[in-house]
């Protein structure tokens, strides 16, 4: 329920922001109807189609998007018409004679019964042409229900929140049409006044139609913006957020909804507190792997009798970077005891679902236990998780006893393992806790961190400045802005900010960021197959010298050479604010999310 309101309130916030400027003229052109018969089903079918195609594109790949592009072709077609008519009646006249002549026909056999509602069908199919046509800006609320979509897969939860976002579009819209038909009664007084207010809207419907088609509007309407709405959807985020178990920003909406919300796996449930009887289906979900590395195919006949750690991770997840330094420990300190360390590796990125560069990340980063790999997130929606990482403990008899989201809480965990342990008869060599230092990414964070994750790709970017914004899904030469804000981030040189990255076109792009924090991690990438990508970095207009990451070289030189982490600032402390600077020296670098520590 807390982020169906979320999702309502962010899609009331349209209303201001740029994104909307296009359909406006759309919905505005019903003013001078009835509201419940025209305006009331155009809002309707547009927050259906809205909902109906931003659920197909989430979940159902190219062909869903291919085939919104022919649907988009259609309704615009279907609009220019509409415009068409409203500034030419004769036309209009023209265009209706065939269905009149229909209607009369079957009200002498019917009543007309059929076409009594025909006002309201025809709104209601302009309205589903516009949300066909409707692109709003990608704020933070918007890009969590999306990549939660693409994550979770089809579901009547993913839909009901892209339902309640265009609902509250709608709801905004439908008030800018209650006013807009004042407006339009008070103009009624003199006919010659409403014919060249419906002339005008009509031209109006028509110049969005035209940019649309020619692609103008995600660019020229966007530096028309007089207010940004992803500063305040932020903040309607970190209002709802608890502030603990946690990964700030995680898709699938963690970090978004409250501890208390988030459901254990079914097979795990509490009514199983008590029972003695081994719970075979809380692995059900691990048959659904892809893969396994470092075990052979693991089942419940093979956990039957174990205490079990579940790890969920993903390999350019800094929060579960940290975590693994303790899983190895406690992998390796209870495993005569009666533990086994699963982890499962559930992507957030489309690389991270090459099985060759999970398999490479398991090696790189010493994991010798068992590691699921979960590319289409069956195991993830086997446990109904919700965040990176996450940790679910699993008693002898196969029942979900405790979960921990977020880091920390090292401790305590630890402790509860040994409590199962114990539980299961078994005695844990050395009562006492393990000793973990984190080197690298894999440190602890630092203090003070002012700094939080930051996505480039355009579905989820946020504090992009200059305002003007990103072009998305096209190449575009950026004019890095003059000076950068602390949690604002700028582009120089040729990009193409896709939906998850942003790709450099030529040697020389640049990007910017002014943190604080003591450690700056980036992720990047290049394409496979592709030679290493060069970069320079500089902290505040210099080399690093001895505040360079571990990626990265005293002169601030580097290479990309795989899709991973990058650790490129590590600062004494974290105190002040910084201006972070990278170059690519070759082309074809990919530039995913900032994360801090």
């Amino acid at each position: 329920m807390t982020f169906l309101i979320l999702a309502f309130a962010a899609g009331v916030l349209t209303i201001v922001s740029p994104c909307i400027l296009p359909v406006l003229p759309f919905v505005l052109a019903r003013a001078d109807k009835p509201f419940l018969r025209n305006g009331l089903p155009l809002l309707t079918g547009m927050a259906l189609a809205f909902t109906a195609v931003a659920t197909l594109a989430a979940v159902g790949g190219g062909w869903a998007v291919q085939a919104n592009e022919y649907g988009r072709f259609a309704a615009l077609g279907l609009l220019a018409v509409f415009a068409l008519a409203l500034m030419f009646p004769g036309l209009a006249d023209r265009m209706a004679r065939p269905l009149v002549a229909l209607g009369a026909r079957i009200a002498d056999s019917s009543e007309g019964g059929a076409f009594k509602d025909r006002a309201f069908a025809s709104s209601l199919v302009l309205g589903a042409a516009t949300g066909l046509l409707w692109a709003p800006c990608a704020g933070p609320v918007l890009g969590l229900i999306l990549t939660g979509a693409a994550i979770q897969g089809a579901n009547a939860g993913t839909s009901l929140l892209l339902l309640a976002y265009a609902g509250g579009a709608a709801t905004s819209l439908a008030l800018s049409l209650l006013v807009g038909g004042r407006v339009y009664a008070l103009l009624r007084r003199s006919l010659g006044v409403s014919q060249w207010a419906r002339r005008g809207m009509g031209a109006a419907v028509l110049a969005g139609v035209a940019l649309i088609a020619t692609g103008l509007d995600t660019g020229l309407l966007s530096q028309l913006s007089l207010s940004s709405t992803s500063k305040i959807e932020q903040k309607l985020i970190d209002a709802f957020k608890p502030q603990a178990h946690e990964e700030p920003q995680a898709p699938a909406m963690a970090g978004s909804v409250p501890d208390a919300e988030v459901a254990a796996p079914k097979a795990g449930s509490a009514a199983l507190a008590t029972s003695t009887t081994w719970n075979d289906r809380t692995f059900a979900p691990l048959a659904d792997a892809t893969g396994w590395i470092n075990s052979p195919p693991l089942t419940g006949a093979d956990l039957r009798g174990k205490v079990v750690l579940v790890d969920f991770w993903t390999y350019s997840c800094i929060n579960c970077l940290r975590t693994l330094p303790y899983l190895r420990a406690w992998a390796d300190k209870y495993r005569d005891a009666g533990l086994v360390v699963i982890g499962v590796h559930s992507p957030e990125f489309a690389f991270e679902k090459n099985d060759n560069n999970v398999r490479r990340a398991v090696k790189d980063l010493g994991l010798a236990y068992p590691v699921a790999v979960d590319s289409r997130h069956a195991i993830w929606r086997g446990f109904e998780n919700q965040a990176w990482p996450a940790l679910y403990f699993v008693d002898a008899q196969g029942r979900v006893r405790h979960r921990v989201f977020g880091e920390g809480e090292y401790e305590a965990s630890e402790r509860f393992i040994q409590k199962l342990l114990a539980e299961n008869g078994k005695v844990t060599r050395g009562g006492g806790l393990v000793a973990v230092q984190g080197e690298g990414v894999q440190a602890a964070p630092g203090e003070r961190v002012m700094s939080g994750e930051t996505y480039v790709g355009h579905e989820r970017a946020a504090n992009f400045v200059p305002e003007e914004g990103l072009q998305p899904d096209r190449l575009h030469g950026y004019e890095p802005a003059a000076s950068v804000k602390l949690n604002h981030w700028t582009l120089g040189g040729e990009w193409t900010v896709e939906a998850e990255r942003a790709v450099a076109a030529k040697a020389g792009a640049r990007l910017a960021y002014r943190f604080r924090a003591r450690d700056l991690h980036l992720v990047l990438g290049r394409e496979a197959g592709a030679a290493p990508v060069r970069f320079r970095v500089l902290v505040d207009g210099r080399p690093p010298a001895q505040n360079r990451g571990a990626d990265v070289a005293a002169d601030g030189s580097g290479v990309i050479d795989a899709h991973r982490l990058y650790q490129l600032v590590r600062l004494p402390a974290s105190a002040g604010d910084h201006l972070f600077e990278i170059e690519f020296l070759d082309p074809g670098a990919h530039a995913y999310a900032f994360t801090f520590g």
